[in-house]
């Protein structure tokens, strides 16, 4: 039987979805590219919207089938004076096919524009984070208060009606009314055949016909007790059964640290800022059950709300193993290692007070590393100062850790991809 399935999900004006998916899988490559210049051009607080994306005009176009001149054809071209057999010929200036508008314009030459259309809030953010996981997410140990999903457990003598089965509870009947009533269902069936050969063969014998008096008084009694046999009793009714089983949880918590000293100008501020407002975006896109904690430091470390954190004016000196002493308090207070999947993202310029730098490799090496999955830093800074040197020594020894430049805003969003990249994805 030949079957046919319509989609008749609602869709935008002139626009059909089973055409813009295909048009999406086919250029990918082109809307992943237009996606990553849009992400480098655009400030913090208008990353998340939609974007218009341009494809060449010889990048969609198709092969075509047509008919040839076919024979053998002589033609005769007429000279130039300008080029002789083997030089090159330039393309025309101007409107020569490129479609961008630039250039001086030309009497020759043929041009077409870019294919333009433009990309939706939820498929820009879908293209954006695509190849994004957090690394190493595990399912761990059940929590306090788990989860819990509902299965089916076979069936049970209560419940509520409407968990009633009723085919099964009519099987039970049936099998309780043939096991209570089967003996003396077959001496009351034996009975009456011994009635009914007494009728037809001793209808004058005196003691035949006390025989028979006596097993009709039997059959009304056996009779009597079959009648009494309830044809469906509360015992006979199954319920369907439900069972609550707790499941694994996988919660997931998120520390963001942010240097915010002296050292740390405006436009490294944007950079680091721009680093986390990314972060932000793709964890709350992925993940609906996680806890973001936002860290600002200078000499101090403070745990601010996401506004604070992104936008105080508040400065000072450098002190980054506040931070860190900060992290590992609240991780003790509030998400133990066993229960939750603990993330950090640190970024920094790298300028640290000299003697504190080697506390902060120890606060990591000893404390905070051992209870996170995974712990990223991104130095906003190309200069390789002691906390970059002391964060060195610590790739080697633990491969759950992560450490990267960023000094332009271009350079973010390739950052952000290489650190938190899907396990196995390509690069």
């Amino acid at each position: 039987m030949l079957q046919q399935i319509i989609d008749r999900r609602l869709a935008g004006k002139n626009k059909s979805i089973g055409n813009r998916e295909r048009f999406l899988r086919r250029y990918k490559d082109q809307i992943r590219e237009a996606v990553k210049r849009a992400v480098d051009g655009r400030g913090i607080r208008d990353l998340e919207r939609g974007e218009e994306v341009r494809i060449p005009k010889k990048d969609i176009s198709e092969p075509v089938f047509h008919h040839g001149q076919g024979g053998k054809r002589e033609m005769v071209h007429p000279g130039n004076k300008e080029y002789v057999t083997g030089d090159r010929i330039q393309r025309p200036k101007g409107g020569g096919g490129q479609g961008s508008g630039k250039g001086q314009a030309s009497d020759s030459g043929e041009g077409e524009d870019d294919f333009t259309f433009s990309l939706s809030k939820e498929e820009f953010m879908q293209v954006f984070f695509e190849d994004l996981a957090l690394p190493h997410l595990v399912k761990t140990q059940l929590a306090e208060v788990p989860e819990w999903k509902t299965h089916r457990a076979g069936y049970s003598s209560d419940g509520t009606p409407n968990n009633l089965h009723i085919v099964r509870s009519m099987r039970g009947a049936l099998s309780r009314r043939i096991a209570l009533g089967g003996d003396a269902r077959r001496e009351l069936h034996a009975l009456e055949a011994r009635v009914a050969e007494i009728k037809r063969h001793h209808s004058d014998d005196p003691v035949a016909l006390k025989e028979m008096a006596e097993a009709e008084k039997r059959i009304i009694e056996l009779r009597g007790k079959l009648a009494g046999i309830p044809f469906l009793d509360p015992i006979d009714l199954r319920f369907r059964n439900r069972v609550r089983v707790p499941v694994p949880s996988s919660k997931a918590v998120m520390f963001c640290l942010m240097d915010v000293s002296g050292s740390m100008d405006e436009a490294r501020k944007d950079l680091a800022k721009r680093f986390f407002i990314i972060l932000y975006l793709f964890l709350t896109k992925h993940y609906e059950k996680i806890d973001l904690v936002f860290i600002r430091h200078h000499t101090q470390a403070q745990e601010v709300s996401e506004e604070d954190f992104f936008h105080a004016r508040e400065t000072g000196g450098t002190v980054v193993s506040s931070a860190l002493e900060l992290m590992h308090d609240i991780i003790k207070a509030r998400y133990h290692p066993g229960e939750w999947n603990i993330y950090g993202a640190q970024a920094s310029d790298g300028d640290n007070w000299h003697h504190d730098s080697g506390r902060c490799r120890e606060l990591l090496a000893e404390k905070l590393l051992p209870a996170c999955r995974y712990y990223a830093y991104v130095q906003v800074a190309e200069e390789e100062q002691n906390l970059w040197e002391e964060y060195t020594r610590l790739v080697e020894t633990h491969k759950h850790f992560a450490m990267r430049k960023a000094t332009e805003a271009s350079q973010i969003y390739p950052v952000f991809r290489d650190l938190f990249k899907k396990e196995g994805a390509p690069k």
